[in-house]
């Protein structure tokens, strides 16, 4: 299932985050120091099928539990309360946020041994990419 994820991973590429951070509404001191950070991202599976997902960064390290399929309330690190499924979908992790400013739509996949994450907020999508940690 999501064997191929599990891991931690560190940044190494980022690409149009800078225009998704302005959709999000964050001001120009939050997007450059959030445009300077390389953050690492770790995910795990428990003996349960829990999915936990960490993603280090200078604003806070949110930890997010997830079973794949159930959608669970949370708050995003911009303050927005949404409800949040995690799928599997084609070898895809797909994170739908919903709140009531729309949709963000997280898109993770293995690509040549890297982690490829698209996220889409209305018209705009932020691509990082991650390598895996030894």
């Amino acid at each position: 299932m999501v064997e191929q994820f599990v891991g931690t991973w560190k940044m190494i590429s980022s690409e149009n985050f800078d225009e998704l951070m302005k959709k999000f509404g964050l001001g120009a001191a939050e997007r450059q120091l959030a445009n300077q950070n390389r953050p690492s991202f770790t995910l795990s599976v428990d003996d349960q099928g829990m999915i936990c997902m960490n993603s280090l960064n200078i604003f806070n390290a949110p930890e997010l539990k997830f079973k794949l399929n159930e959608s669970v309330v949370q708050m995003t690190a911009n303050n927005r309360q949404t409800t949040t499924v995690l799928t599997l979908e084609n070898g895809k992790l797909i994170q739908k946020h919903t709140g009531d400013d729309g949709d963000f739509i997280v898109e993770r996949e293995i690509s040549d041994g890297q982690l490829i994450v698209r996220s889409t907020l209305g018209n705009v999508v932020a691509v990082r990419t991650y390598e895996k940690e030894a």
